[in-house]
């Protein structure tokens, strides 16, 4: 199947921020509506009452420098 991404951003943010956008967008999803929004693009998308949620935490290794780095996702799915 075939990868469309809608909307991305990446850039590092302070913990407090990070905890402060989760929890806006927790009340996004409750609601059954969430919108995002970056300096050039916005989408807005409705979630279902019971979509799919999985939490992954990872430890990755960099094969050049052996230096490690962790990957926590929180991931919501559902099909249309």
């Amino acid at each position: 199947m075939p990868e469309e991404v809608l909307f991305k951003t990446e850039e590092p943010h302070a913990r407090s921020e990070i905890a402060d956008a989760l929890a806006a967008a927790a009340e996004q999803i409750d609601s059954g509506t969430v919108h995002l929004e970056s300096a050039d693009h916005s989408e807005t998308v409705a979630v279902p009452a019971e979509p799919t949620f999985e939490v992954e935490l990872e430890r990755l290794t960099d094969s050049e420098t052996g230096e490690q780095r962790y990957e926590l996702e929180y991931e919501l799915s559902w099909t249309e």
